[in-house]
Order: structure tokens, then C-alpha cells, then sequence
């Protein structure tokens, strides 16, 4: 498991993975060609990925998205120290908290 900042990055096995998720349409790349994994609504800084690889976001507000980096990639973010992550398929779950009446995701 990696962990960067709000954002935890748990390793998955292909075989784990949803049937329906080749018909999740992959997310975009910013205008710096990086994959956001987490965009700060504060600072505006990122937890994103660099290098080839492809992010699949499940419908709805908790929806996990999973991330596929055949050659492997960087995690980085401005005020982080990037993570090297292996080849292979990831969960990305965004961290929660609990606010009367509510959960929502963390914001920084």
C-alpha cells in the first residue's frame, strides 16, 4: 500500500477488478499531461501520476477509481515527496471524514 497525503493507493489484482470496468471510459490528463488522482480545492496543487497509464473513476461521489500503469509510474504533488509505483493495477481511495449529518471526501 502507498499512502500521499489524503490519497491511499492500494496494489489490486487484475482478476479483482469489477467485470464492467472495460466499459469505464478513462478520465483525462491535465494541460501538464498527468493523470489527478486528487486536485487541492485550497492550494490547487495535485496528488497525480506521471507516465503512461490510465484512470478509471466508478460512478458516484465515493466511487473508487482504479488506476493501470503497464510500465509503472511517479505519484507526485508539490508539497510531497514523489512515490514510485511498480507496473500493475491500483484502487485510489480518496480519505473521509465524517461531518454531522454527512461523510465527505477530505479537502485541503
Amino acid at each position: 500500500m502507498f499512502r500521499q497525503g489524503d490519497v491511499l493507493i492500494v496494489p489490486t489484482e487484475e482478476s479483482a477488478l469489477p467485470p464492467h470496468i472495460a466499459d469505464v471510459p478513462p478520465e483525462g490528463r491535465d494541460g501538464r499531461g498527468r493523470l489527478v488522482l486528487a486536485l487541492g480545492e485550497v492550494t490547487g496543487h495535485a496528488h497525480a501520476v506521471v507516465g503512461p497509464g490510465r484512470l478509471l473513476r466508478e460512478a458516484g461521489p465515493f466511487g473508487p477509481m482504479l488506476l493501470h500503469l503497464p510500465d509503472g509510474g511517479r505519484v507526485v504533488h508539490e508539497e510531497h515527496a514523489a512515490i514510485s509505483l511498480p507496473k500493475g493495477w491500483y484502487r485510489v481511495v480518496r480519505q473521509r471524514e465524517y461531518v454531522p449529518g454527512s461523510v465527505r471526501v477530505v479537502a485541503d
